[in-house]
């Protein structure tokens, strides 16, 4: 019999040593090697494949068969939005977030609803009683004869328990609990997780059975474990949110069956999660009106336009480096910003802190608030309050031009919906605008002039 030898794996990216070391080699993250026994691999049983080969010979990829692949719906407008329309069959898919975000409320409730639609669902918790589950079902209004719960965290065991009842959906929480029997570590370590992780994905793909995991986060926000975690599952999903916030954005971070750009919105209320039809309506329900600093801007989500709220305060600086501090918004663009303000038209920002905040905790990545920002800064820094029925659009770059954006029409539409009667664009969208609105439509070239049009309405 083989004797079994131990290494150092780290805990973060899964590199493995022969040594212990205080830096990983492979991240470069600091006392995360721990050691771990590994055994021998047995032999393989009759029977028993340990990959997915199919036998198939190699083919001309224009004779593969390109049908689409036979999607059945959630029950679930924001989640089919996120997923790409819908659940793909045999998929493998990762749901991360901080610790009572709000994770197994929502799988429980997609169970729940495909348990309804479609046929068997399999909740296997390894954090949980079945009680447990039971007393959260009942909150939540997930009640259904077909869907199975099990209190269970040997990996064997639940493959059985899929093998046997071949249910439509297998949902396991979390991936971090369970454990393969035939290896020594702990669970939740690197081995473990990557290991049952990698049986799962046999399980889905062999067995056309799509199943959904729970993945911890670390403090700093990423998943736990191995990185190879989220090269194995087809699908990461990030449940975002403030625990105190009553909202909920699910976002999708990889998708091998639809876009990566696309959110949901979810309200946590005390029966569950519910949906968010119109955010922009959620995000401007406290917007203040004839205030310095608060700007609307109209984002874009995947295919979804939102109006968020852009805030910014400008204070003169008590420090030598005054501060620059932004939430919701990357902060090198607001020093960006801030510099084209300051060269291209004249406002001395170099000694005042600035604060902005994208209001209700949403996070916007895209260059079109640009200009909205802008006008935030100067507004709080003049202390002169924008026009509040004016919504600004527009890339600002380096010279202080005002570039074009991509979709316009969509983001006027979801002003003119909301009530807005003017929007400053760059003037480059407002030559080759299509659409016909009742919206004032200021078109500008420059910053100096974005800030006039948004200032002096």
């Amino acid at each position: 019999m083989a004797k079994a030898k131990t290494i150092f794996i780290c805990q973060e990216c899964g590199q493995e040593s022969p040594r212990w070391l205080g830096k990983c080699p492979g991240c470069g993250n600091w006392n995360t090697l721990v050691e771990e026994t590994v055994a021998p691999q047995p032999a393989l049983r009759a029977g028993i494949s340990p990959g997915l080969s199919t036998g198939d010979k190699p083919i001309a990829i224009d004779q593969v068969d390109a049908e689409d692949a036979p999607r059945f719906p959630t029950g679930s407008g924001e989640l089919d939005r996120v997923l790409g329309g819908g659940i793909v069959p045999g998929s493998f898919v990762l749901v991360g977030g901080d610790p009572g975000i709000g994770k197994s409320t929502i799988l429980l409730q997609l169970a729940m609803k495909i348990a309804e639609m479609h046929g068997t669902v399999l909740y296997v918790s390894g954090e949980e009683s079945a009680r447990q589950v039971r007393l959260r079902a009942d909150r939540l209004g997930a009640l259904h004869s077909r869907l199975l719960v099990v209190s269970e965290t040997n990996l064997d065991v639940i493959e059985q328990h899929a093998l046997q009842l071949k249910p439509v959906v297998l949902v396991v929480d979390s991936i971090q609990t369970v454990f393969k029997p035939d290896l020594p570590s702990a669970p939740g370590s690197v081995t473990q997780v990557r290991e049952g992780a990698a049986q799962l994905l046999r399980l889905a793909k062999s067995k056309g059975m799509c199943v959904f995991i729970v993945g911890h986060v670390t403090k700093e926000g990423a998943l736990a474990g191995p990185r190879v975690l989220e090269h194995i599952v087809d699908t990461v999903l990030y449940f975002e949110g403030e625990r105190h916030a009553s909202f909920r954005v699910l976002r999708a971070v990889k998708n091998r069956f639809g876009s990566t750009n696309e959110i949901g919105l979810f309200e946590m209320r005390d029966v569950g999660l519910a949906e968010v039809p119109n955010a922009s309506e959620l995000f401007l329900s406290e917007r203040p009106l004839d205030v310095a600093g608060s700007v609307v801007v109209p984002s874009l989500e995947g295919t979804r336009p939102l109006l968020v709220e852009v805030q910014a305060l400008v204070s003169a600086s008590t420090f030598v480096s005054p501060r620059r501090t932004a939430d919701g918004i990357d902060q090198n663009r607001v020093q960006l910003l801030i510099a084209v303000l300051e060269k291209r038209v004249g406002l001395l920002l170099g000694n005042h802190d600035a604060y902005v905040k994208v209001a209700g905790g949403v996070r916007i990545a895209e260059p079109a608030v640009d200009l909205g920002l802008a006008v935030a800064l100067a507004s709080s820094f003049r202390d002169q309050p924008p026009d509040p029925h004016t919504v600004v659009i527009g890339e600002v770059g380096l010279a202080g031009e005002v570039r074009a954006v991509s979709r316009v029409d969509q983001r006027i539409r979801e002003a003119e919906k909301m009530g807005f009667r003017r929007v400053v664009l760059p003037q480059a969208n407002l030559k080759n605008l299509a659409i016909k609105t009742s919206l004032e439509l200021v078109g500008v070239e420059t910053v100096m002039e974005g800030l006039e049009a948004a200032l002096n309405a």
